[in-house]
């Protein structure tokens, strides 16, 4: 199984992660969709992200796990953040799952010394995502994003972890396996 996750903080303190899972990396619709509550997240710290979304990430693949097995996680983020391999969301999640779940990360920004990241063009969009990887090829990380269902920039079910985590609502399919 794969799953899109995204994370959304609350003003009050608290955040919201989503989990989008899917059978196929071609797949338009979710096998399953998953919302965690956090009860309470870090404040953000410049240079260190990694700690106020990390601990809602593993909140969310904590109960993702005890229903499906994994073959690879897609974060809204970078894996590294330059050609050194300076560790981002991405490498500390991989780490975190102690290597054993691959990590795609799909970012919407260019990051300095972003140049690592394999720049994909999806749609007709002429702006690229940066892709960037742990634990599987990047070359094949940024092929599979790009064979992702969905017309637009966005893959559909990228977005939709996206939605899903700003939303009031649960979601439509939650316990479905």
């Amino acid at each position: 199984m794969l799953i899109c996750t995204d994370v959304d903080y609350r003003p009050d303190g608290t955040a919201r992660a989503a989990g989008v899972l899917f059978q196929d990396w071609t797949d338009a619709a979710p096998t399953w969709e998953l919302v965690v509550s956090v009860p309470e997240v870090q404040p953000y710290q410049p240079g260190e992200f990694y700690k106020r979304e990390l601990p809602c990430l593993l909140a969310l693949l904590e109960v993702a796990v005890q229903a499906h097995r994994l073959d690879a996680v897609v974060i809204d983020g970078y894996v590294t953040l330059d050609v050194g391999g300076r560790a981002g969301l991405g490498a500390h999640l991989f780490a975190a799952l102690s290597r054993q779940i691959p990590i795609i990360g799909v970012a919407k920004t260019a990051f300095q010394g972003s140049g690592h990241a394999l720049a994909v063009t999806r749609g007709g969009s002429l702006n690229p995502l940066f892709v960037t990887a742990a634990g599987t090829d990047v070359v094949q990380a940024a092929a599979q994003i790009v064979r992702m269902a969905g017309p637009h920039r966005l893959p559909t079910l990228l977005k939709r972890a996206d939605t899903l985590c700003r939303s009031e609502k649960p979601p439509e399919n939650a316990g479905d396996r």
